[in-house]
């Protein structure tokens, strides 16, 4: 099942397992069991701490299980962890093997203190980048705490299970038997979601927390880069983010961030906080910034409030808070969100196989959504609001030669239509003609831009109106002392590497401003 070069390496990673566990497979005649038994002999063939059973007898069939002393470790596979969950099934392993987690005490403990009997079923597809982190934090928590039970299920292979839940969206959570959450969600916002205290003490220490020197709105690209250039400098520098990462976290294929050939946005992601966390960075996640108060002297504090009711002052701030999808907003749109109606088709394509589904949006993202979906599901059709499609030749001369893809051009979408339970089709006007037309179908997949993050910013200081803080060559506000870098602002071309210049020009800019001030 793997390779020699992948047997190297996960035995080299199987070295650290220090207890003993068996591997529980339940298993049919099918291919998928066969493939299931390949794999689970291979990695039992790689460690004398491991030992394979083929006695298990779960419902859902290939699955398995792990077993430590005895005892059932609420941590279950059902389906082949391979793609990008194969580094999930790794931590699984290394975990249930006593390997100690990269987690900080405090998450530990909080994890441990978790009361109350939870069973969690987590739907995945093998090419989803957001799932790995969901059902990496379910797996921890099953492993540190007894009354904790996580499946995670390929819901390409359990299809019965997707249809009767109506499952149109990955990562798709359930908690006991009811929905939990959608899309990524890492270990801290498992327990927030879990530990309905946990806000009002974060709230607590943000305001026990001394002014900054520099506080850094977000954590993407420019915010991280932002946050290593100011700590280089010596001085207090924090970074409040929603998500650490941000919309890399959301992106699939990177292949022009100078220096790295090729990449994916939660490995990026990754390794800029790893960056961070080199240096004296007080980093506080999940804090959603609501408002901001700028000082009312030259010398005195900037005041950022958050949602949770806390509220942080520094001497300067830079607001890295990037943009979001672009929604369609019609009619719809809202209710049939991750029933239908879907924005990442790396993520959720899988589910749609067979079916017929549309694109939004005619750009390089449309046009190469519309490409990956033609070779799972049955017929892509793909509508742009604009005379021509906008992305790059390659993209189009690719996309032309699909034998299913339909391209309309000159489409307004004006409607997604459902059932109450699920998409069914949209409706468009032929802006040539002003005909208005359906279309039948089981997924809408939406690629049409961004959005900057800068609604709680509006009459505090200049937008524009894109609603894109306006700033100039030094990355200055209208604000003095506040200042702005990446998509979230006037600069052009929203790119994973201009933002992280940005992020370190804004720094310089900020360290300069204090500098002056004394």
């Amino acid at each position: 099942m793997l390779d020699a070069n992948l047997k190297t390496q996960l035995k080299a990673y199987l070295e650290k397992v220090t207890l003993p566990f068996e591997i529980v497979a339940s298993l049919d005649d099918g291919a998928k069991s066969r493939e299931m038994l390949a794999l689970l002999e291979d990695i039992n063939a790689l460690s004398d701490k491991i030992t394979l059973s083929t006695a298990g007898s779960d419902a859902r069939v290939p699955s398995f299980s792990f077993r430590r002393d005895g005892q059932e470790v609420g941590v279950r596979f059902a389906g082949l962890p391979m793609g990008h969950e194969f580094t999930s099934l790794v931590l699984a392993l290394l975990q249930v093997g006593g390997y100690p987690p990269k987690v900080s005490d405090e998450v530990i403990a909080q994890i441990k203190g978790i009361e109350g009997e939870f069973s969690f079923e987590t739907y995945f597809s093998l090419s989803c980048h957001n799932c790995p982190d969901v059902v990496q934090a379910l797996n921890l928590m099953a492993v540190l705490n007894p009354n904790i039970k996580h499946v995670a299920i390929d819901g390409a292979l359990f299809q019965d299970e997707v249809n009767q839940r109506q499952i149109m969206a990955v990562p798709s959570i359930y908690l006991n038997g009811e929905p939990f959450g959608s899309g990524r969600m890492d270990i801290e916002e498992i327990l927030a979601k879990l530990d309905t205290g946990s806000g009002a003490r974060d709230a607590e220490k943000l305001n026990a927390r001394t002014a900054f020197d520099v506080l850094v709105v977000g954590g993407g690209p420019a915010g991280a880069s932002a946050a290593i250039y100011a700590a280089r400098k010596g001085i207090r520098t924090g970074v409040a983010a929603e998500r650490f990462g941000g919309q890399v976290l959301d992106t699939m294929a990177i292949e022009n961030f100078i220096s790295v050939q090729e990449t994916e946005g939660p490995k990026l992601a990754r390794a800029l906080e790893e960056h961070v966390r080199q240096y004296e960075v007080d980093i506080m996640n999940l804090q959603r910034a609501s408002k901001l108060i700028p000082a009312e002297t030259e010398d005195g504090l900037h005041t950022v409030q958050f949602d949770n009711g806390g509220e942080l002052q520094a001497k300067t701030v830079i607001l890295a808070t990037g943009a979001r999808w672009r929604e369609m907003n019609v009619p719809g749109e809202q209710e049939y969100r991750g029933r239908g109606v879907a924005y990442c088709p790396h993520c959720d394509g899988p589910l749609f196989k067979g079916k017929r589904v549309a694109v939004i949006g005619g750009g390089n993202s449309g046009v190469e959504a519309a490409i990956d979906l033609a070779g799972i599901v049955a017929h892509v059709t793909l509508l742009e609001f604009g005379e021509h499609l906008r992305a790059d030749a390659v993209l189009q001369n690719k996309l032309r030669s699909l034998s299913n893809v339909t391209v309309i051009t000159m489409a307004q979408t004006t409607e997604v239509k459902g059932d109450g339970q699920k998409v069914t089709g949209l409706i468009y006007k032929d802006r040539h003609h002003d005909e208005v037309h359906t279309i039948e179908l089981e997924g809408i997949f939406v690629q049409i831009g961004l959005l900057p993050n800068s609604d709680w910013l509006k009459g505090t200081l200049e937008l524009s109106r894109f609603g894109e803080i306006v700033v100039d060559a030094r990355g200055q506000t209208s604000v003095p002392g506040v200042f702005a870098a990446g998509d979230v602002t006037t600069v052009p071309y929203k790119q994973i590497v201009i933002a992280v210049g940005e992020g370190a020009k804004a720094s310089l800019s900020a360290f300069d401003h204090l500098i002056r001030q004394g």
